[in-house]
């Protein structure tokens, strides 16, 4: 009876043994394997030119695990030298637009993509190098389909580069403030569900929550489908929890943004800014989508009209939203229903107290039709007005 305990005992300690050998083995194999394609690819991104053969020959021999790691590895911005980034813009051939920041420059991989090259001034201030560390730092760590992608980037003596996706259709701006290149309402309803959706996960999906800072229409770029993107990190920042356990907002000090999108609360500085700056600024772009047009217009022929927000909310409080839609072109039942709730979102987001303005996450569902998310009333304190309206 002794004996045959004994040796059932030591029989499972041998079996348990055997299976962490085994194991130990796996994993070691599997490791080598990952070891090595990681050094394939890393060698393939360090040298542009020979990058689409290493990739091919290192994808034929990945299983399907391996190509999903292969995947993971690849999503992360890589470091190009000048000479490279060079290659990649033949030589800074086409130029695709300009600003205060720098140039912007076709490419193309070595594999065919096309991709936006944003080279610095090569003397960039504190400020400049500040914005360079956001846009690596944030969205150069996130993936979304509706965030612009970063592939990588170059900071040597002589080049200082980002290089992110291509956008065939450029700016949201170059389509709502342009006569010649309009678009149909629900192409701009899909745009603007897309970005909310951007914003959402830069919001509540994150690891780590980021806050834009920047949100407005000449930062939002369009796929040649004109599915959305969300650009220009240079103002972002992660988010840290408030200290204060009964507010559970996430705290900032100092002025950001552009005047016209900016929360109230970037502006002053007592006031603790939340995420819900963002919301804010997505609702004043909600505005301009709606009117296809700058909230801010001095030519207007009605004063009433210069600030079209303004305007928007007294009609909304005289219970004229009807004059809202057909101001702005709206016939078709179907879209000035959206047009309806798009109004009564961007309303909404646009409260001067933060915690009064909706999450990315309500929004989102709004935008898409679940009005069930609104509250049954609730009362629309807007910086635009004095008045206060129970909707």
């Amino acid at each position: 009876m002794a004996g045959t305990i004994v040796t059932t005992i030591v029989s499972a300690v041998v079996a348990t043994v055997v299976v962490i050998i085994i194991v130990k083995i796996a994993r070691c194999c599997n490791l080598s394997k990952i070891e090595k394609i990681t050094n394939l690819i890393r060698n393939s991104r360090n040298s542009p030119m020979n990058s689409t053969t290493v990739y091919q020959e290192a994808t034929i021999e990945m299983d399907s695990m391996e190509q999903f790691l292969d995947k993971i590895l690849s999503e992360r911005p890589v470091r190009y030298t000048s000479e490279q980034v060079m290659q990649i813009t033949d030589n800074f051939s086409t130029e695709l637009g300009k600003g205060g920041y720098g140039v912007v420059y076709k490419g193309m991989f070595p594999n065919g993509l096309q991709v936006a090259v944003k080279v610095l001034k090569v003397s960039i201030n504190k400020t400049c190098q500040e914005q360079f560390m956001a846009e690596i730092g944030t969205v150069g760590r996130t993936y979304h389909k509706n965030l612009v992608k970063l592939y990588g980037f170059c900071f040597d003596e002589s080049t200082k580069a980002l290089l992110y996706e291509y956008m065939e259709n450029g700016s949201l701006d170059k389509y709502l403030f342009s006569s010649q290149n309009q678009l149909q309402l629900g192409q701009l309803h899909d745009i603007a569900v897309g970005t909310a959706k951007g914003i959402r996960y830069l919001h509540e999906e994150c690891q780590q929550k980021i806050v834009h800072y920047d949100i407005k229409p000449a930062n939002v770029l369009l796929k040649a489908d004109f599915t959305p993107k969300v650009s220009d990190f240079g103002l972002a920042k992660y988010c840290e929890r408030s200290t204060d356990s009964n507010s559970g907002a996430w705290i900032f000090t100092g002025g950001r943004g552009t005047p016209g999108y900016a929360a109230p609360e970037l502006w002053n500085l007592v006031i603790p800014v939340t995420y819900k700056c963002d919301v804010y600024s997505f609702g004043m772009l909600l505005f301009e989508i709606l009117g296809r047009r700058r909230n801010f217009e001095a030519d207007q022929t009605a004063e009433s009209q210069e600030w079209f927000p303004r305007w928007v909310w007294q009609k909304f409080d005289q219970g004229e939203i009807a004059t809202i839609l057909d101001t702005c072109g709206f016939g078709d039942d179907e879209m000035r229903k959206k047009a309806e709730i798009m109004c009564k979102v961007a309303l909404w987001c646009v409260q001067y107290k933060p915690e009064a303005r909706p999450t990315m996450n309500g929004v989102v569902r709004m935008l898409e039709g679940d009005m069930e998310k609104v509250r049954k009333a609730w009362i629309l304190s807007v910086i635009i007005s004095g008045l206060t309206r129970t909707i």
